[in-house]
């Protein structure tokens, strides 16, 4: 994703809710699960467009209305995004589960480089910017970006990522800003094709990748982006689970 990182960055946040709520009670499967999402339908999710990035990645469902339906990610020297309306405490509910499969990585993708940073699939845990919130250390930047886009960015960004290549890191950090941490979920060509489940525990992540306590206010973005690279992939997500930890037994 080659456009300036601080609008990218209000434009994926531009969602967040005055409301820190949950998420719809229909998705809810128990007590420690906040939602599940099994994208039946797009009506919890919203579109993020890019400027300056003249072609758009597509997100759709496949066969709506069939149990086996999925979302569809598809790009084509493209980007944008989907974020999930509403907003969760993290550390309330602290674990992402989800599942996903890509049909091709792409040959020019390398989280290392700025012209590498394109993923046939990505997670988004966006942390909300509250000068009010005690873990937020309050910044001229954020504020600045207040006044040009009438919006707070987000605070941090993890990236759970299909990388391209194989990494030897976990964390990497993004080629365009300190505020996002790319996280080799899958790496490479081994897993492409195949259905992969996924678990992280955010708190942990964020902790890890930026030192400090995070926010307590985040929400989930979909992406799948080739505006960098120039080529096409299509990726699928099965469902995205957001829960809290289960107590010892």
């Amino acid at each position: 994703m080659r456009i300036q990182p601080i609008l990218m960055a209000v434009i994926i946040g531009l969602g967040f809710l005055s409301n820190p709520a949950a998420g719809d009670d229909a998705g809810k499967t128990g007590p420690a699960v906040l939602y599940r999402d099994d994208f039946n339908s797009l009506d919890n999710w919203e579109t993020l467009k890019f400027p300056k990035i003249r072609k758009m990645s597509v997100y759709s469902v496949t066969d709506p209305g069939n149990p086996e339906c999925y979302l569809k990610a598809e790009s084509s020297d493209s980007a944008s995004a989907i974020r999930r309306k509403g907003e969760f405490n993290p550390y309330d509910y602290p674990v992402l589960r989800w599942r996903w499969k890509v049909e091709k990585i792409y040959e020019k993708g390398d989280a290392s480089k700025k012209s590498g940073d394109d993923y046939p699939i990505r997670l988004y845990v966006l942390f909300k910017y509250d000068p009010k919130d005690p873990a937020v250390r309050r910044s001229l930047q954020f504020d600045l970006a207040r006044l040009v886009y009438g919006r707070y960015p987000p605070y941090r960004t993890l990236n759970y990522i299909w990388a391209n290549r194989e990494q030897d890191q976990r964390y990497i950090p993004n080629t365009y800003t300190r505020h996002a941490m790319m996280i080799t979920t899958e790496m490479g060509r081994k897993n492409v094709g195949r259905w992969r489940e996924e678990k992280a525990n955010i708190l942990e992540d964020y902790r890890a990748a930026f030192g400090e306590d995070p926010p307590r206010s985040a929400a989930i973005a979909i992406m799948n982006d080739s505006d960098n690279t120039h080529e096409a992939s299509i990726s699928y997500v099965d469902y995205i689970e957001v829960s809290a930890v289960p107590p010892s037994p």
